[in-house]
């Protein structure tokens, strides 16, 4: 199931980072701020529980609200990295871990060459990449959370093709897939139209 969060911030935010003239230090900062608004969708529907009790300025004791989950995020290497710092401002106890995918230049099929999320009691693991486009590094990335053993998994992303969303619903229907914009489609090379360009380029400044 895909979700586009829509939201006037997050959609004039993300119309900076699509401007081709926008520099590297401003798509960071909008993709950060981007990330901690989309917090609000993402988790809106998870458990929450009572904890030990705290006592309010007027001496009332009420129990202290907290997750039932414990959040670990996900980023798939390089650009999922420009993600987390929104999130975590939101879930600053969340825990992070990393996964690193290199695409095969003949096959172009994903393999993994590093993968390490932290052990946590009833996790809930929020994977993360700036971009969904053919869905096969995501796809990738699902399968080597799971075969860790790890079943309660999120997907969020910026942007994301119908294509790439067609293939992660296809391959795990049960995962929830969240945007803030569901964009055209792919072009003859798999890049996303009318998209932001590479995201971990413009992200690290590395083009």
């Amino acid at each position: 199931m895909a979700i586009e969060c829509k939201h006037p911030l997050i959609q004039t935010k993300l119309s900076i980072m699509r401007d081709k003239k926008t520099s590297s230090k401003e798509f960071r900062e909008s993709l950060t701020e981007i990330g901690s608004l989309m917090c609000y969708k993402v988790f809106e529907d998870l458990e929450v529980v009572d904890g030990e009790n705290i006592v309010t300025p007027t001496n009332a004791v009420l129990p202290k609200k907290e997750l039932a989950n414990h959040i670990v995020l996900a980023p798939i290497l390089r650009a999922g990295l420009g993600m987390v710092d929104g999130v975590r401002n939101m879930l600053p106890t969340a825990r992070i871990g990393h996964i690193g995918m290199y695409r095969d230049e003949e096959t172009l099929i994903p393999h993994e060459y590093y993968f390490k999320l932290p052990e946590v009691d009833n996790p809930l693991v929020v994977l993360i990449d700036p971009m969904l486009a053919t869905g096969g590094s995501a796809v990738a990335a699902i399968d080597a959370i799971k075969k860790r053993g790890y079943n309660n998994i999120r997907f969020m992303c910026l942007v994301a093709a119908p294509e790439g969303i067609k293939v992660v619903e296809d391959a795990y229907p049960e995962i929830k897939i969240y945007c803030a914009a569901i964009d055209e489609k792919l072009n003859e090379h798999g890049y996303i139209l009318p998209g932001l360009g590479d995201a971990g380029d413009r992200i690290f400044g590395t083009k």
